[in-house]
């Protein structure tokens, strides 16, 4: 062996050895799961997006979900433009199409941005601001696509605004209506027929009907519905079968299920049950309410506890059995579920995170699966499948 190759080899080996003895010194080699493979090619072609907004960072956190896993894995962030400051929340509403996604800052002039959504990779285009009329606590869009809805809680009043064919919202308002303080959700049926506006401070839930064609409402006969005194109702959902409505009251943390007239539109109290989360004195604070798209199982936020309820709803009366309740995130202002029911994705206002905690199919138990750090103040999920 000539002297150059002797040389060459020796050089090679010291190589190899110091690479060896630097992967000791470090310790554990990181190694990449099959997990999170999985979850870095999703994020470059992602079957389900999941939307998280931030309140106080005035952003969009966009990412990619594993649909077998719920394990997340970042797209991007988009901010949310035309104002310094949003105190509170900064509320979030889908298009039924999920093509776009609408958010409003909530100060001055409370600009509400309409943005596109990418259907390959689930980015954020920004089509455009306008200002509404006050900040809302609650945005929502119409099945057609062609009026955004506005529940504002600071300035006691229902707003529709006309969505154009481009998807951004008219500066001009179709209706604005009054209420009493603290309206704080708008929700619309799905036969696009009906409209629930809970009123916290009045211990009412509001119910008209709902032009499609319009964006007008008319109030029903009742036009409101009464809850106990000093509940106040916070969030209304709807049951899949369009039978059921629940309503989640905020001061004294308790679900309301109401069986909803199928001619009219209008609510008939069935039964309450508590969290048992409320002192008696101070406000509980709670805040979200969804039902799991198979319509088995529906879940309750509260806020002073940092915990999730989960409840059984039996499938011919429409009422709830509590079925346990599971620490979340610090403060959680908002959640959502996924289109299949697997998980369930909490954000805490203080914790600046979100968990994706996993629903079992035949208990519907919570179990914390994945958590992922958030901008500041996170307080509404949408999630949306890209893929079938």
């Amino acid at each position: 062996m000539t002297p150059e190759r002797i040389k060459r080899r020796i050089n090679r080996r010291g190589a190899l050895q110091a690479g060896l003895g630097g992967i000791a010194a470090l310790g554990a080699f990181p190694i990449v799961t099959l997990e999170e493979k999985r979850a870095m090619a999703d994020s470059m072609s992602p079957e389900t997006v999941v939307y998280v907004s931030n309140a106080g960072s005035r952003d969009i956190h966009v990412l990619s979900m594993d649909r077998a896993t719920g394990a997340l894995s970042p797209i991007e962030k988009k901010e949310v433009p035309g104002s310094d400051k949003s105190p509170s929340s900064l509320p979030m509403a889908l298009s039924s199409d999920k093509r776009f996604l609408y958010a409003q800052l909530r100060g001055e002039p409370y600009p509400v941005s309409a943005f596109a959504i990418d259907p390959a990779s689930g980015k954020l285009t920004l089509l455009g601001t306008t200002p509404l009329i006050d900040q809302m606590a609650y945005l929502n869009v119409d099945k057609s696509g062609k009026h955004l809805l506005g529940a504002s809680y600071v300035g006691a009043k229902i707003a529709s605004y006309p969505i154009d064919a481009k998807g951004g919202v008219e500066a001009k308002g179709t209706q604005i209506i009054e209420t009493q303080p603290k309206a704080h959700c708008v929700l619309i049926d799905g036969a696009n027929r009906h409209v629930y506006v809970p009123v916290l401070s009045a211990d009412h839930v509001m119910q008209f009907a709902f032009d499609p064609a319009s964006g007008r409402l008319t109030p029903s006969d009742p036009p409101v519905v009464i809850t106990k005194a000093g509940a106040g109702p916070r969030h209304f959902t709807i049951h899949p079968n369009g039978k059921w409505g629940y309503l989640l009251t905020e001061t004294t943390a308790t679900i309301g299920a109401y069986a909803i007239d199928p001619a009219k539109g209008t609510l008939r109290e069935i039964a309450f049950v508590e969290t048992g989360d409320h002192n008696g004195k101070d406000s509980a604070f709670a805040s979200d309410i969804h039902v799991t798209p198979d319509g088995r199982y529906l879940y309750g936020a509260v806020r002073t506890t940092s915990t999730l309820h989960g409840y059984k709803i039996d499938p011919d009366k429409g009422t709830l059995t509590a079925i346990g309740k599971w620490p979340t995130e610090k403060t959680p202002r908002g959640f959502d579920i996924d289109p299949r029911g697997k998980f369930l994705l909490s954000v805490g206002m203080d914790s600046a995170g979100m968990t994706v905690h996993a629903i079992d199919p035949n208990s519907g138990a919570l179990t914390a699966k994945h958590q992922v750090p958030m901008g500041m103040q996170p307080n509404w999920v949408e999630i949306v499948d890209l893929k079938g």
